[in-house]
């Protein structure tokens, strides 16, 4: 009988997880169905995550942690880092989809882990003041105002891709040109 690996159990779970919950939301994710998919007993999942909604904020905020490591705000160079993150949400549309749950299932309420996520947020709004604070980028917005501006002109066409399809095109030169707006739309905001 093989060894009992524990993190190689979670991580399974964890993927699982993320693909499930990207595809069905809160509501509609089922145990059952990441437990087959990770290889995992059920009672396993609830023993190492708890109940599905915190598997949901353990998901989320893990996939948080990620893309503020990978994609980091730099107000120096704004254009390049909507480059970055449009790359990012790309290249990993379920970040994108967990989010847009969360927002359709919690509203304004509460959220579970909520004082980590405003930690996360407080590094990304500190680096755009730092900005302000230079006079690298404008100071005529509210830097956590200016990080929600920018972060919906960047993630927008990744998370209505039909309206993208609708009002710009589908072919890359539409794309490209819809990126190439994005920027320019971006640099204007946090002009000085």
């Amino acid at each position: 009988m093989a060894p009992r690996d524990p993190e190689a159990t979670k991580a399974r779970i964890f993927e699982a997880a993320v693909a499930e919950f990207a595809r069905h939301g809160i509501a509609g994710a089922r145990i059952d169905r990441i437990a087959a998919e990770a290889k995992a007993n059920k009672q396993l999942i609830y023993a190492y995550f708890g109940n599905k909604a915190e598997l949901f904020a353990v998901v989320l905020e893990k996939k948080m942690l990620h893309v503020a490591e990978d994609v980091p705000v730099d107000p120096d160079d704004i254009e390049s880092w909507i480059d970055r993150v449009m790359d990012y949400h790309a290249a990993h549309p379920e970040l994108l989809r967990l989010l847009f749950w969360e927002g359709l299932e919690y509203g304004s309420a509460e959220l579970p882990h909520e004082s980590a996520r405003q930690k996360h947020y407080v590094r990304k709004v500190a680096a755009l003041q730092d900005g302000q604070d230079r006079g690298v980028i404008t100071d005529a917005v509210p830097a956590a105002d200016l990080l929600f501006l920018l972060t919906a002109l960047a993630n927008w066409t990744a998370v209505v891709p039909q309206m993208r399809r609708i009002l710009v095109g589908d072919g890359e030169d539409a794309q490209d040109r819809l990126r190439a707006s994005v920027k320019e739309a971006a640099r204007r905001l946090t002009a000085r």
